[in-house]
């Protein structure tokens, strides 16, 4: 076998190391993500709404992929969303609690 043929067998194995590598450290990225974040699943339908009241803003895993942004009023909303509207979320206590709410931009006030 020639010398070439010896650097390229020798490159496969690192290329593949390195796409390894690189899927354990974007898996671990979105877990790390995922870790700082509250669970609705977590808490009592009233503990996850007085984090909502507490911080005005927050983020929160709703189910093994999914996560939600809830306000509580309007004043956390961007200008063109001038309405807010019940968001609901599962809780420990709760399947369908109304956490807070979620930004809603009328058409009609547009």
């Amino acid at each position: 076998m020639t010398r070439s043929g010896q650097l390229r067998r020798l490159a496969r194995p690192a290329s593949c190391t390195a796409s390894v590598f690189m899927m354990s450290v974007l898996t671990l990225q979105a877990a790390h993500a995922q870790a700082g974040r509250p669970d609705t699943r977590q808490m009592t339908c009233a503990q996850a709404q007085a984090l909502v009241q507490q911080r005005g803003s927050v983020v929160m895993t709703t189910g093994p992929t999914t996560f939600d942004k809830f306000v509580a009023n309007a004043s956390y909303c961007r200008p063109q969303t001038n309405s807010v509207r019940a968001k609901y979320a599962p809780t420990k206590d709760n399947p369908k609690c109304a956490v807070g709410n979620r930004c809603f931009q009328n058409r009609d006030r547009r």
